[in-house]
């Protein structure tokens, strides 16, 4: 072919020439080869800082580390530390050309830092592509995203994709505002009602960084006192952040911000708002251009510049939890960010949870309280109704609604809407003393004790130990009952009752925000109760026992904390605002929640935790997956000399079709659950022994892929039994 294509060529004066022949020629006067974007064979690299260290975005334990890329030329400018990279992983060893290894599929990442040479000695793949020129990841946000990985035996890359909103072209393009001047210190307001309100105010304009567990009185005034908190620390020149657990929460403190500072002083994050809203409102921040931030726990990295507050509004919530690796909870990261910068903290609610009065006990913050006489004046009056006044009350066996109840709802129909609160169904009953009500608890461990079967021996819910010979400890008693509830009120039966009054719900299927100050009977499950117009004139907490009786450590505590948040709502005593509850009148939590003192129940909780080693005194690890894989897990991890294991025990079956709850199995699967337990100063060593073990599992391919069955690792799960 070459002697033909040569004498084509050298024919006849003006014959065109074969086009084989000019690509030869094309070829022979080309220059060095135009390297190929995303290979970049054959570019320059760059001159100085010529290796740029990259974690990638897989979220798996064994590759939680950085990986070396080389820099091309091109690629020098826009290559900075916090951008947005492309590179190319999973190539071997074998696949290399002109010193460069080539190969492996796309993958996105964070440029960290630029080096002048790598600590690998092999040949390095180039950076495929910069993403971005936005440095969008800073050295603050990469150390908290590390520690709170650490914290929850998690990686680092699947934090970050919590802490950093995917990207949006169209809003990245857009030029943020302006910064605004600081604003005037505002006025102490409401927050004079409480002991050191004022004080604390007075800390945050001065440039402090005070530490504050905030009890707050009852009404709507709390999102105007948070509003308050940070315009004294935007005053003092430096940035706050808020973290809520819902988005009418969040309605609420931006209205009071921009009522109280104007537009343009805060943003807004949660994750119901649209992708490129969100990105837009978190890189105005990013930026600088604005300083404050609300939002949902999809805030709780918001990159605030100069932070200098960071508070939590009812920290008790299930919502500040996610529900994505490795689950971490809103409060522990703002307690990080408040050690990492040095800032204020407030962790405000109308309850108080354990975790709180554990911050005040141990010294770390101070409380934040108001005086009994403001606290009488601010709350209403609460009545109960116990098993022996159900029983004696004849309307309550025919109606199932008690006398006291009725009246209550008749008269507070009279001045305004009244609310009632039912529990959310569901709830699985445990066992408790027939006589004192006493929770039924586990010799060895503490846990809760079960009945499997009819007539069959108990059985503890975390170690698994059954229990033969049980009495109770409160009273000796040795009979036992299921904390089962009473007949569901429900919303028909509250409308034949009172036939002549609008009835609304609020629940799963739509949540009110707010209702009308006309009267109206208001029927909601905890949590969704809407804010009425100048508070409710009464309210009623039916089925205590539903929530009193759930298999959980923080049954109690939760049951309080919904009752105070529905209460909370209600119009003063001095204003004729009433709250019954049904519910045994002995019990702790009813008692707190008559007295208004939810302080007082989390500091006696938080002693007996600390007796029986229940968290937050101890720090706890739940492993759960196949029995088989889970035997294997416990067998191979290190744990902690003074590490306690408890179990397996199985977990219950999750049905086909029935939604999965967290930590629970796959419908249908059967899985086991151990429990590791840990004293106070543990739980660190616990958490890297617990992700060695499963990074070196994932190695393996288990979980992955591979031969092996998932295990999951879950620190401080809220939902241990």
């Amino acid at each position: 072919m070459s002697s033909e294509d040569g004498a084509v060529g050298g024919g006849a004066e003006g014959a065109p020439p074969e086009q084989l022949a000019l690509i030869r020629e094309s070829v022979r006067e080309a220059k060095a080869p135009r390297a190929k974007p995303r290979t970049w064979r054959g570019a320059a690299l760059a001159k100085e800082l010529p290796v740029a260290r990259v974690l990638v975005d897989k979220g798996v334990l064994h590759l939680d580390r950085y990986f070396d890329y080389a820099v091309p030329e091109e690629l020098d400018a826009d290559a900075q530390p916090g951008v947005r990279v492309r590179v190319r992983f999973g190539a071997g060893r074998h696949r290399v050309r002109d010193g460069r290894r080539e190969g492996g599929g796309l993958i996105g990442g964070f440029l960290v830092e630029r080096l002048a040479e790598s600590d690998y000695s092999g040949p390095l793949a180039a950076l495929a592509q910069v993403v971005s020129p936005e440095r969008v990841l800073s050295a603050e946000l990469l150390g908290l995203a590390r520690a709170v990985a650490d914290r929850y035996a998690g990686s680092l890359a699947d934090v970050l994709q919590l802490a950093v909103p995917p990207r949006n072209a169209r809003a990245e393009q857009r030029p943020s505002p302006e910064p605004l001047p600081p604003p005037g210190a505002p006025e102490v307001g409401s927050w004079g009602r409480y002991e050191r309100g004022a004080a604390f105010l007075e800390a945050l304009g001065s440039g402090g960084a005070p530490r504050a567990v905030w009890n707050a009185l009852p009404g709507p005034e709390w999102s105007d006192e948070l509003a308050r908190a940070v315009g004294a620390t935007l005053a003092s020149g430096r940035g706050a952040l808020i973290v809520l657990p819902d988005g009418r929460a969040v309605a609420r403190v931006d209205a009071a911000l921009t009522a109280l500072l104007g537009e343009g002083r805060h943003a807004v994050l949660t994750a119901d708002a649209g992708p490129e809203k969100r990105y837009r409102e978190w890189l105005a921040v990013r930026r600088g251009s604005v300083r404050a931030v609300i939002g949902t726990r999809a805030a709780m990295f918001a990159p605030v510049q100069e932070l200098g507050l960071v508070a939590i509004w009812d920290d008790g919530d299930d919502s500040h939890s996610e529900q994505h690796a490795p689950q971490p909870h809103a409060r522990e990261v703002l307690l990080l960010r408040a050690a990492q910068d040095k800032c204020g903290f407030l962790l405000g609610n109308w309850g108080c949870t354990v975790e709180a009065a554990q911050l005040v006990a141990s010294g770390w913050a101070r409380p934040l309280v108001a005086g009994r006489d403001q606290v009488r004046s601010a709350a209403p009056l609460v009545r109960t109704v116990g098993d022996l006044d159900l029983a004696r009350d004849e309307a309550a066996r025919a109606a199932r609604l008690p006398t006291l109840a009725w009246q209550v709802v008749k008269e507070g129909l009279r001045h305004g809407p009244v609310l009632v609160q039912v529990p959310r169904r569901g709830y699985v009953p445990r066992m408790a003393c027939a006589n004192c009500r006493a929770p039924a608890r586990c010799r060895h461990c503490s846990g809760p004790l079960e009945a499997q079967d009819s007539g069959a021996a108990l059985r503890c819910g975390w170690c698994g130990r059954e229990e033969g010979a049980w009495h109770c400890p409160e009273c000796g008693g040795h009979r036992l009952r299921a904390q089962v509830v009473g007949a569901r009120r429900t919303a028909e039966e509250l409308g034949r009752a009172f036939p002549a009054v609008p009835v609304r719900t609020s629940g799963r299927e739509q949540v009110l925000d707010t209702v009308p100050s006309a009267p109206a009977l208001v029927v909601s499950t905890p949590g969704a109760e809407p804010v009425a117009e100048g508070g409710y004139a009464a309210a009623l907490l039916l089925d205590g026992w539903a929530m009193l009786g759930r298999p959980d450590l923080r049954a109690g505590e939760d049951a309080l904390r919904r009752w105070i948040g529905a209460a909370a709502l209600v119009r003063p005593q001095g204003a004729g605002g009433t709250v019954v509850v049904v519910a045994e009148p002995t019990l702790r939590p009813v008692q707190a929640l008559v007295r208004w003192d939810p302080v007082g129940h989390a500091v006696r909780e938080l002693g007996e935790r600390a007796e029986l080693g229940f968290p937050p005194v101890s720090r706890m690890a739940a492993v759960s997956g196949d029995a088989e894989a889970v035997a294997e897990f416990l067998r191979a991890v290190e744990l902690p000399g003074d590490a306690e294991l408890l179990g397996p025990v199985p977990l219950p079956v999750t049905p086909v079709g029935r939604p999965r709850r967290v930590g629970g199995p796959p419908p249908g699967e059967r899985w086991e659950r151990a429990l590791i337990r840990v004293p106070p100063g543990s739980g660190a060593a616990l958490a890297s022994a617990l992700k060695a073990a499963q990074a070196a599992r994932m190695a393996r391919g288990g979980g992955s892929g591979g031969g092996e069955a998932a295990v999951r690792v879950r620190i401080d799960p809220p939902d241990i039994g």
